[in-house]
């Protein structure tokens, strides 16, 4: 099979060549034959095993490991199994060559997990012990099928998975993302589409972008297919790896996921900016030699080679650009400091308002700010064109800006923003953005060029979903039920308290930390992970910044 990137650059040599069987079959408690390759050392003996599932067709696992095929999240095969593992990679149910139904991560497919296990390791290759592997929705069935704690499974490594379906994917804040649906789409294309004379799989019936708008709450659809719920029942080991950059699918699973477990357990969250980055780092030898394979080492082979005595945060602090490791998560040093949106203007950046972001409280009497919707200078969601009929995502939305900073600032930990807000509609949405805003030429300020700015965080809530579950709510992350949304009173002033995704960021000298808020956003800024426009998005929404109802975000800043 094709070696993954980065063999030749001093990675630690091969100690066994690799032998290969497709269309191995297991029968499953009804019936159901999964189908598997076993990639294992041509060479006499027992070897711990790595496991991956997911609905990518293993027969697809020689095309190379590029970017360009970002299902190709196996991680290197050859090179694990030149280091003394099996890897057991298994098309679900109703994919691949496997038979059944797929019904996307149910209770079946979860089962299956379980029964997989147990035949692995029965394998006269199979040490007994086996461990999780694999990217995004190889990342999140290893939550799922960690859950069960089933005999052999002892440990578990998500790359970028998500823990809670609805909150981390397909309803931020409440609000319908269409990513699933497009890529529920590709993936029922590639599953079928074959080269003219060659036939793929039977088509998959499952309709998983009509049970999208089905189930537009936090049903039992939604949580049998989230391991959130069951995050306290995971007895085995976990390294949970998340990125910065994937704030649209996946960052919130590995950090929530490491806070709410109660087993042996280490958190990475590396500086990769977006999915190409992530995919291509899960690509790279270099990133498994040295933060995962010791992990496997220690749990699967019973190395004493002390991985598990370091720090249990390790973090990639952007702007500094630097790695640190931690003792917890959060961080208990960190300093929750306020800073209040104002009137403005802060005389940076062309926006709806120009708003100010203070430390200062608002006068009593500062007058709100004001926008309707939808604009019509927008021509793709909420980003306009500037004169010269390029995007522009600040352009026409509601943006509030800091003074430059004096000195520089890291923040580090979860965000929250408190915003006092009223509408004209009995319903509306909020898309929040926080951004590094790098300085700017006066000359070009005076254009009214827009500065370079750097996307550091985001948030959602859709206002009529703003009922607290205060079980799981923290005062550093609200937690809504998304089961009993209540219309607004047209006017009147509510508090709404936003989560926004948490950083490492250090915002440098002369740089300006900006939030930016709107009712939607836009493929341009959001790509797959964007919210469509709805046409009864039509009001207007103020946001109120007076002494009384002093909107404010809630950083944790870390001393230097």
């Amino acid at each position: 099979m094709t070696q993954t990137a980065g063999s030749d650059s001093g990675a630690r040599a091969p100690q066994y060549k690799m032998k290969v069987e497709k269309g191995i079959t297991v029968t499953m408690r009804d019936g159901v034959r999964i189908s598997l390759c076993v990639y294992r050392p041509d060479a006499e003996g027992r070897f711990p095993t790595l496991f991956a599932a997911s609905p990518y067709q293993y027969e697809m696992d020689e095309v190379p490991a590029y970017p360009l095929f970002l299902w190709r999240e196996t991680g290197p095969v050859e090179w694990y199994v030149g280091q003394g593992y099996c890897y057991v990679h298994a098309d679900v149910r109703g994919s691949g060559r496997s038979e059944g139904e797929f019904s996307f991560m149910g209770r079946d497919e979860q089962e299956d997990y379980v029964e997989l296990i147990a035949w692995i390791v029965k394998q006269a290759w199979c040490s007994g012990r086996v461990g999780g592997i694999g990217q995004s929705y190889y990342a999140m069935a290893q939550w799922l099928m960690a859950s069960f704690n089933p005999p052999g499974l002892a440990c578990i490594v998500p790359y970028d998975g998500l823990v809670d379906q609805y909150r981390c994917s397909n309803y931020h804040g409440g609000i319908f993302c269409s990513y699933r649906s497009i890529w529920y789409t590709t993936l029922r294309a590639d599953n079928q589409q074959r080269p003219v004379s060659r036939q793929g799989r039977p088509p998959m019936r499952f309709d998983l972008a009509g049970a999208l708008t089905e189930h537009m709450l936090d049903d039992e659809f939604w949580r049998e297919r989230s391991p959130y719920w069951r995050l306290a029942d995971i007895k085995v080991p976990v390294l949970s790896i998340g990125h910065w950059g994937k704030m649209g699918l996946h960052l919130r699973g590995n950090i929530v996921g490491y806070e709410e477990l109660r087993a042996p357990k280490k958190l990475v969250v590396t500086g990769a900016r977006n999915t190409f980055e992530a995919h291509k780092m899960f690509d790279q030898i270099e990133f498994h030699e040295k933060e995962c394979l010791p992990f496997y080492d220690h749990y699967l082979k019973g190395i004493d080679n002390g991985f598990m005595d370091g720090a249990p945060v390790k973090l990639f602090v952007r702007g500094a650009n630097i790695w640190r490791e931690e003792k917890e998560w959060p961080l208990p040093r960190a300093k929750y400091v306020s800073y209040y949106l104002r009137k403005g203007p802060s005389g940076s950046v062309t926006s709806l308002n120009d708003g100010a972001l203070s430390p200062e409280k608002p006068a009593a009497n500062e007058a709100a700010t004001s926008y309707s919707y939808p604009d019509w200078e927008w021509v793709n969601g909420v980003v306009a064109n500037d004169p010269q009929g390029r995007p522009d995502p600040v352009r026409r939305v509601l943006t509030f800006t800091t003074a430059p900073m004096a000195n520089d600032l890291e923040v580090t930990g979860p965000i929250v923003l408190k915003l006092f807000a009223s509408s004209s509609t009995i319903d509306t949405q909020f898309i929040v953005k926080l951004s590094d805003q790098h300085p700017q030429d006066e000359a070009a300020r005076k254009k009214s060029e827009q500065p370079v700015f750097t996307p550091v965080a985001k948030g959602w809530l859709k206002a009529s979903h703003r009922e607290k579950d205060l079980k799981h709510s923290t005062p550093l992350r609200p937690f809504y039920t998304h089961t009993n949304p209540q219309p607004l009173v047209p006017d009147k002033i509510y508090e709404f308290e936003i989560e926004v995704l948490p950083i490492a960021y250090v915002f440098k000298k002369g740089h300006r930390i900006r939030l930016e808020i709107a009712n939607s956003d836009s493929t341009v800024t959001d790509g797959v992970f964007s919210h469509p426009y709805h046409p009864t998005q039509m009001g207007t929404d103020t946001i109120h910044h007076d002494g009384a109802h002093a909107s404010h975000i809630i950083f944790p800043v870390v001393e230097a």
